[in-house]
Order: structure tokens, then sequence, then C-alpha cells
């Protein structure tokens, strides 16, 4: 599992963009940059739908004062399934990215992979929000239960970075 100190693995994600799926590079979306990730276990599952994206929204402002670059959300559900999460909880009113993880090419790569058969969640992501600096974490808040959201939410990795 990844942890601080580790530099991002790089790996492919998927964004909606004006023209359709277009792919992300993380290696490339983090170099030189500040960026908070999270990521859930599943798009509009019940704690990631009204707890873990709204937390980012209302703290949207304080990450930006920080020096944040850039927000992301990850899920491992296709692109379209993560735009129209966006445009339901406003994540993408409020200048979240989300970005789709659709094979758990990047989940699988820093250790983070969760399945949950009996609810129908496979390849899917534990609970984590961190701070990348550069490609490095510098903050990693992991979650120990999947269905919590407290230590990964928007004031839990703002408290984090002092």
């Amino acid at each position: 599992m990844i942890s601080v100190g580790d530099t991002l693995p790089d790996a492919t994600l998927v964004q909606m963009g004006a023209e359709g799926p277009e792919p992300v590079q993380m290696a490339e979306r983090v170099k030189g940059r500040k960026v908070a990730i999270f990521a859930v276990p599943g798009a509009f599952t019940p704690t990631c739908h009204s707890a873990h994206v709204p937390s980012f929204i209302r703290t949207k402002d304080q990450f930006d004062a920080k020096g944040v670059d850039e927000i992301i959300c990850i899920s491992a559900n296709d692109p379209f399934v993560m735009k129209a999460w966006g445009e339901a909880t406003g994540a993408d009113k409020a200048g979240i990215t989300m970005l789709a993880d659709a094979q758990s090419e990047f989940t699988d790569a820093i250790g983070m992979r969760f399945d949950a058969p009996p609810a129908g969640l496979i390849g899917r992501s534990l609970r984590y929000a961190m701070l990348v600096e550069d490609g490095k974490v510098t903050i990693l808040n992991r979650e120990e239960n999947p269905g919590q959201c407290e230590l990964s939410a928007g004031e839990g990795l703002l408290d984090a970075m002092g």
C-alpha cells in the first residue's frame, strides 16, 4: 500500500471532456502541482454521495486558500457515471475533478483495492484522501472502515494539513 513519501505511480484514468471520454495520465496531472485526491468505493453509494463528496464541496475554498491546485475524486466507475455523479452532487460546479478508474488500474497500483461482494462492489477503492505535492504523497488519510468518512473527509484532510 502506498504511504507518505512515496511517489504516485503512473496510471491512466478517464475524464469526460467536451468530446467524450479523455485519458488522464496521473503522473503528468500531479507533476509540479499540489493536488488533493480522494477516493470512494462507488458513485451514488450512500456515504460517498451524502458525506464524502459534499465535504470537499464545502471545503473547496479552504483548499484553494492553502494553495491546492486541484481536487480530484476517483472512483472505480465509468466516466459517464462519474460525469452524472458530478452533476448530481454539484461537484462539477464546485470545480472538483471527477476521474474514472474503471479498470482499477490506479487503485490497484497504490494498493487500495476493496471488494465487498454482498454489496455488489468488486474492484473498488478503499476510502481515503491524500495530499500530493509534485507527485509525492505528503499526507495520506485512510479510513479503517469504508462506511466511515471522517479522516478522509475534506475537513479531515484540511486538519492534517495544519
